[in-house]
């Protein structure tokens, strides 16, 4: 199969956080009718596909992850009609639209649940997953750890049993052992393509298998608990399950596009849940690109709470691990941010002094290089973190256990929050910045996040300023639609760790892209051209020149070029 192109190898997808995107309304929530509202913006921004994070029915104690119903559109966003009229005008723009797929649990008010609760011989009871407790019933099935803190074992209301949850514990989590789950996931999935969806982020779907036996992570104290990872995690059977699943689909609908979340997934196990035979998904998202700074950070505090830079040495050899095992099936996924992270202009580039240097010359660095592009709606305009100032304004439980944790520790309040500001995943959910108005032309009220008002960062100052963030990412969206850059061979470039260099290759044509990842500027010597060669730049940002074989390049300057050989 290696290097077809598939159709959905020249995907460029915009993550739409929906909550906060645009509220059409006036009740401080974006909506579904916001989303119809801006299609024409993202379709000039250059994308061809939107990913909607979940806007089912929901008590969101998770934002949304915890389903009640996976068939009705929660009222918050809107209406059923709404939704199928938001497929319809997308696809009349020439844009597809994907949903988020929960698959590894519920919310515990979902119907299959609550007759769950009812009893062992209810017919739901093996839809989620059970154990009875150590020494009669006193003691937890075990010490794992969920991922929201605590244990992954909640004693169920009315009986002597415990339900498994690798999150929140209003969110138990599926029984995919059973064949009727796996069947019933299929039939939802049925409803939303019949509605016109094309396709799927399958979310958290690695967990889906769970040891047998439950055994105990080895090496805890007594009544210590700890992540099982290598128990509920990566299992061998998740291939299986996935290829049911989307084989099933794809028996109806052949061009379903499948994205997993594969957070911890490396890029061994990345490969093989891709392939085009044994694997499920088309392609995978994984967290393991960005190797931070762990020796600034407090080991007794939670990791992903704590400012720290990016070690570029590091990141630069696991792109290029990726690139090389992933090349064969259409590269991996571009990412800097979703809705789970910081923004990426605070969190690795610079935000006060260079920020528009650095979201451009970000930008270029990612999405240039062989995958499939994925953008956090507002990355295009450069948005920051939110400012959030009050521990009340953090929605994440992580956040709220971060706090109390630093705090007992003596961390100073304002060192605590500062942390939070600038790594939480509550700093990326701010609302949409449209305009300079009062609420940022998000919503005519205060949004349920919190809003940065920036005059010069929005989409109306924007689109007004010809060299702005926005127009330099439809430059690179324009330049990634092309065969150089979707097909292209990647080599990246051995240099010091104060640049990101490679190339795009493809028969006499080299796409060169030279990144500056300091806030200093820095010179960079091009390779002399080689007879009948000849090189222009695509693109650049500010403040950089050449003088010869030398590119001066300004701080977090960035220089696209191709070489065009006629020999």
């Amino acid at each position: 199969m290696g290097n077809v192109r598939e159709w959905w190898h020249g995907l460029i997808v915009y993550q739409v956080y929906p909550m906060s995107f645009q509220d059409s309304n006036g009740d401080g929530v974006g909506d579904i009718r916001g989303v119809i509202n801006r299609l024409n913006y993202i379709q000039n921004l250059g994308v061809n596909m939107i990913w909607l994070n979940p806007i089912f029915k929901s008590p969101k104690v998770d934002n949304g992850y915890d389903i009640s119903d996976f068939l009705e559109i929660d009222p918050i966003f809107g209406t059923m009609a709404e939704v199928e009229e938001l497929i319809l005008e997308a696809h009349k723009r020439g844009i597809k639209v994907i949903f988020d797929f929960v698959m590894n649990h519920t919310s515990e008010q979902h119907p299959w649940f609550q007759e769950a609760l009812k009893g062992k011989g209810n017919p739901y009871r093996d839809y989620y997953i059970w154990a009875d407790g150590k020494n009669g019933g006193k003691d937890l099935p075990n010490n794992w750890e969920s991922f929201f803190t605590g244990t992954v074992w909640e004693k169920e209301p009315s009986g002597d049993q415990y339900y498994f949850h690798l999150f929140a514990k209003e969110m138990p989590d599926l029984n995919w052992a059973n064949p009727e789950v796996r069947r019933a996931m299929v039939d939802i999935a049925f409803f939303w393509l019949d509605k016109g969806v094309d396709g799927f982020r399958l979310d958290a779907f690695i967990h889906l298998q769970k040891e047998d036996g439950f055994p105990d992570v080895e090496g805890l104290d007594e009544g210590e608990i700890g992540l099982a990872e290598n128990y509920y995690a990566n299992l061998p059977k998740i291939n299986e399950y996935m290829k049911f699943f989307t084989s099933t689909l794809r028996e109806r609908y052949p061009d379903t596009f499948i994205v997993g979340e594969a957070a911890s997934a490396t890029v061994e196990l990345a490969r093989s849940y891709t392939d085009p035979v044994d694997g499920g998904c088309d392609t995978v998202i994984t967290f393991r690109y960005f190797t931070m700074d762990e020796k600034s950070k407090d080991p007794r505090l939670s990791s992903n709470m704590q400012k720290t830079k990016l070690l570029y040495g590091a990141f630069k050899k696991n792109l290029q691990e990726w690139q090389q095992v992933m090349a064969d099936v259409g590269g991996p996924t571009l990412y800097w941010n979703n809705h789970d992270m910081a923004r990426v202009v605070s969190r690795i580039g610079d935000d006060t002094i260079h920020r528009d240097n650095s979201a451009k010359m970000l930008a270029a660095l990612m999405y240039l290089q062989k995958g499939i592009p994925f953008i956090l709606n507002g990355e295009e305009l450069g948005m920051k973190n939110l400012f959030l100032n009050d521990i009340k304004n953090f929605h994440s439980p992580e956040a709220q256990t971060f706090y109390k944790d630093a705090l007992a520790l003596g961390y100073s309040e304002e060192a605590v929050l500062y942390n939070l500001r600038e790594s939480s995943k509550d700093a990326s959910r701010g609302a949409m910045q449209w305009d300079q108005s009062a609420f940022a032309g998000f919503s005519t009220v205060g949004p349920w996040s919190g809003v940065n008002v920036e005059p010069e960062y929005n989409v109306a100052a924007e689109e007004a300023a010809f060299d702005s963030i926005l127009h330099f990412y439809r430059k690179v969206l324009d330049l990634k639609k092309t065969d150089l850059f979707i097909d292209g061979d990647y080599q990246l470039w051995d240099t010091h760790d104060d640049f990101f260099v490679y190339e795009r290759v493809m028969d006499k044509k080299v796409g060169l892209v030279i990144c500056n990842v300091t806030d200093q500027t820095r010179e960079f010597v091009l390779h002399p051209l080689e007879q009948h060669g000849y090189r222009q730049i695509l693109l650049q940002n500010e403040g950089n020149s050449t003088e010869g074989e030398t590119l001066h390049l300004a701080p977090y300057g960035v220089a696209i070029f191709q070489t065009d050989y006629n020999s």
